[in-house]
Formats: C-alpha cells, sequence, structure tokens
C-alpha cells in the first residue's frame, strides 16, 4: 500500500550530496536466486520490478513474498475484497516481469509491527526459498527527496534485515526446524534495499524498462483507487530511472542501498 498521495516529482538517490550521484556503483550480479520481500502488493513495481526483468532475463530465479495483501489500500472497496483483487493483480504484476512464484503472508495492512511475529515468517520464507540476495523495500524514515516514508515499510525492511541473520541461526526459531523441516540458511550475502535514501549502487534496466512499467500497470484497482489525476506509470517511473541513469551513465538505472552480510561480500 503506497502512501496515496499525489505522486511528486523522483529525486536522484543522493541528491543534495556532491558525492550521492558520482559514487553510484555497480551491483555484483553474480549470483542465481534472489528473494523479494516487501510489505504490499506494488511495492515491488513502484522501483524494483524493471532490475527484477532483468534478472530473470538472466536465467536467475526470483521469487516475491508480500507481508500482507494489500487490503486496506483502496478505500471505496472492502477489504475482503481488495484482497482478493491486490493479490490476483500482484501474481500479474509478477508475471510481467519473469516471477513465477508469488507468497503472501497474510498480515494485517496498514498495522504491521516489528516483532518476533514478523521475523519468524520472513525467516521461514528465507529458509524456504534459500536465496543468495534478498531484496526489500525502504525502510528509512523517508525517501530520498525527503517524503515521509509509511509505517508498513519501516516494519517489514527492518525485520527483513534481521531475518536474514535468524534463517542462519539455528537456535532461533527453532519450531520451524522440528514442526516444518526448515532448515538453517546462511547464505544470503545481501539485502539489496530499493528506494533508499542511501543508496550507493545501481543497476542499467534500460531494456527491461517497459516491463517494469507493463508490471506497474498490473496494479490497474489499486492505481484507480488512488484517485492520481492523471497518473502515468512510464512517466512516473521514467522520473526515477532516467535520473538514476544519468548518474549511472545509462538511459534508465534503478539504485539500490547495499548491506553485505558477511566480512568478504
Amino acid at each position: 500500500m503506497t502512501t496515496p498521495t499525489t505522486p511528486s516529482t523522483p529525486t536522484t538517490p543522493g541528491d543534495g550530496d556532491p558525492q550521492g550521484p558520482e559514487a553510484l556503483r555497480p551491483l555484483d550480479e553474480d549470483w542465481a536466486t534472489a528473494l523479494a520481500v516487501v510489505a504490499h502488493p506494488d511495492d515491488m513495481e513502484f522501483g524494483a520490478a524493471a532490475a527484477v526483468a532483468r534478472w530473470t532475463g538472466q536465467g536467475k530465479q526470483v521469487a516475491y513474498v508480500m507481508v500482507t495483501s494489500g487490503e486496506a489500500g483502496i478505500d471505496g472497496m472492502h477489504p475482503d475484497e481488495a484482497r482478493r483483487v491486490r493479490e490476483a493483480e500482484q501474481v500479474a504484476s509478477a508475471r510481467a516481469v519473469g516471477v513465477a512464484e508469488v507468497e503472501f503472508l497474510g498480515f494485517p495492512d496498514g498495522l504491521l509491527e516489528y516483532g518476533l511475529p514478523l521475523r519468524r515468517a520472513v525467516a521461514g520464507a528465507i529458509r524456504r526459498h534459500r536465496p543468495e540476495v534478498v531484496i526489500t523495500g525502504n525502510y528509512r524514515e523517508t525517501f530520498p527527496g525527503g517524503m515521509l516514508n509509511q509505517a508498513d515499510h519501516m516494519a517489514t525492511g527492518r525485520a527483513v534485515v534481521d531475518a536474514v541473520r535468524d534463517a542462519g541461526n539455528r537456535w532461533v526459531f527453532t519450531d520451524q526446524l522440528e514442526a516444518e523441516g526448515l532448515e538453517p540458511w546462511g547464505g544470503v550475502r545481501q539485502v539489496w534495499v530499493s528506494g533508499s535514501p542511501d543508496a550507493a549502487h545501481a543497476v542499467d534496466v534500460t531494456a527491461t524498462f517497459d516491463a517494469g512499467v507493463a508490471s506497474l500497470r498490473a496494479h490497474a484497482a489499486y492505481l484507480d483507487g488512488l484517485g492520481w489525476d492523471g497518473f502515468d506509470p512510464a512517466e512516473f517511473l521514467g522520473g526515477m530511472t532516467t535520473a538514476t541513469g544519468e548518474a549511472f551513465g545509462t538511459r534508465h538505472a534503478t539504485a539500490f542501498e547495499v548491506l553485505r552480510m558477511g566480512w568478504d561480500d
């Protein structure tokens, strides 16, 4: 559930810091599996979907986990109906960028709290999927340019970072090992944070920009429910990717904050 305000002009990561745009470095793409864990349907599409399309096009395996189903995101639609609609839109959106597997953890939209239940659920997903890279959304207090972040995003991102370590510890959430047969997974090398004001890395999405736009357009009911007059997904995403691309030396690029989970990564 993206904050329902009229979108403003996107800002290049690092804007206002003379070292920011110039410091964008290429992401390490020497990996085979990734898991994206975000709060709501649409969270990947408002930033990182074009990058996912690039990676699935390279033959990498990417799966999505939605902590909520975004059921509180459409003011004129009852949450029970919105849940069904938004889950279907997210599945279609994921397919537009080559992602076949989408899970919904069923936490309440708009009411997420950082804590052990959320960490446990995310750790379980990491143990099931066993990714090398975990992707999540911005959990800082603001987005690039200073717009305030939303509570669900902050709770989810913080939980994801901690759950990566939880997933590798045999003595944390031991019931998952005993009752669910989930073995520990300590193979996550890095966490990549989309939409972060501290982004210092980027990836070229020029060839997959249109796929990213198509994935956002797939959230038709949600976008209609936001009531943003004249909202154009291509224009909105293009404003971000061209600004980042200019800093990165490509036509379109997506920026990420990279969190290293090991000494050598």
